[in-house]
């Protein structure tokens, strides 16, 4: 995983490994697993994408 220091200013340092996003046709984003392909996460609250995760 990334590291966070110092904790509370919203930045990342790094990557998230092993994940991906993409956009769903109905404009959120979903997180994807690398490895085994299968979807994690749906960002339901507003359609802006994960932060620290790599677009596909």
């Amino acid at each position: 995983m990334a590291t966070n220091p110092p904790t509370g200013d919203g930045r990342r340092k790094g990557a998230v490994r092993q994940r991906s996003q993409t956009k769903t046709p109905s404009g959120h984003y979903v997180k994807r697993d690398a490895k085994t392909g299968r979807f994690m996460d749906v960002k339901t609250t507003d359609k802006t994408p994960f932060k620290g995760v790599r677009k596909e």
